[in-house]
């Protein structure tokens, strides 16, 4: 008796707890789908509005990444890209329809918001290096969200702004690795050369990444600007040590570096004349 009472007991709790998950579970896709919705329902709204702002524009981030490689992550926030002298004539305008807005960093970003969802009006980077200009409009990419017509940042202004992003707390190496993968063969090399012409190093580091990880692919990148990578690097040890003691390290993280600049004295500024 003992024995069948106890597990009596035992199936009660496991029904119980077997029913408690699949009520959470339900409950989360529902919530889930009604998310999608409404964010849906926010991109569709928004994008009328930046068409209705007769200001140009040009869609990023998780939207962007999707268009490149087919690998869709759901996202609270519209990636939008402009340049620095427009970007405040759409916040204006969102501002006149009623909407939320801050200059979050005079350097490089503005938001828009309605309620939990957002706009990213990003027309820098936070090391001030990728500069939104109309070159970024030239070789923008035609496509559809939601139904709408809209450009996309190319491939290459993607791969560009992803390569500086090293932090402690976000890495975008797999990001960059992605879109090689899928439209490596496609890609204007020499245009993310020359973008990356001083960091050079940066994007040699990417590609030796990308071959680690995808060895059977290597053929994605051109031989030609690889071999042209390796020489550049090969070339520094004919060259003389830098004289000033340089930490770069700030451009790819801003905050792992502090103590390179506080405390061991490297430079990530230099002011002096010549």
């Amino acid at each position: 008796m003992r024995n069948n009472r106890s597990f009596t007991i035992f199936l009660f709790i496991t029904f119980q707890f077997a029913f408690q998950y699949l009520y959470e579970q339900l409950h989360y896709m529902e919530l889930t789908s009604q998310q999608k919705k409404e964010s849906e329902a926010f991109y569709v709204q928004a994008l009328a509005l930046l068409d209705e702002s007769k200001t140009p524009y040009l869609l990023g981030g998780a939207f962007a990444f999707f268009k490149y490689t087919g690998i869709y992550r759901d996202t609270k926030d519209l990636d939008v890209f402009c340049k620095s002298s427009e970007y405040t004539k759409i916040l204006k305008f969102f501002s006149g329809k009623g909407y939320q807005t801050e200059i979050s960093d005079a350097r490089w970003l503005a938001k828009i918001f309605s309620g939990e969802y957002y706009i990213d009006l990003i027309f820098d980077t936070v090391n001030s290096i990728c500069r939104v200009d109309d070159f970024w409009y030239e070789h923008a990419t035609e496509g559809e969200l939601f139904g709408v017509p809209v450009k996309f940042i190319s491939a290459e202004d993607l791969i560009w702004c992803k390569i500086y992003v090293q932090n402690r707390e976000r890495y975008d190496g797999a990001d960059v690795n992605h879109i090689i993968l899928k439209r490596g063969n496609e890609l204007n090399w020499n245009r993310l050369y020359k973008k990356f012409d001083q960091h050079w190093h940066l994007l040699l580091g990417a590609l030796i990444n990308f071959q680690f990880v995808y060895p059977s692919e290597r053929n994605r990148v051109p031989q030609d600007l690889f071999i042209e990578l390796i020489r550049r690097a090969e070339e520094q040890y004919d060259l003389p040590i830098p004289g000033e003691k340089v930490c770069m390290g700030p451009i790819i993280d801003q905050t792992q570096y502090m103590t390179d600049i506080k405390d061991w004295n490297y430079k990530v500024i230099t002011m002096k004349s010549i």
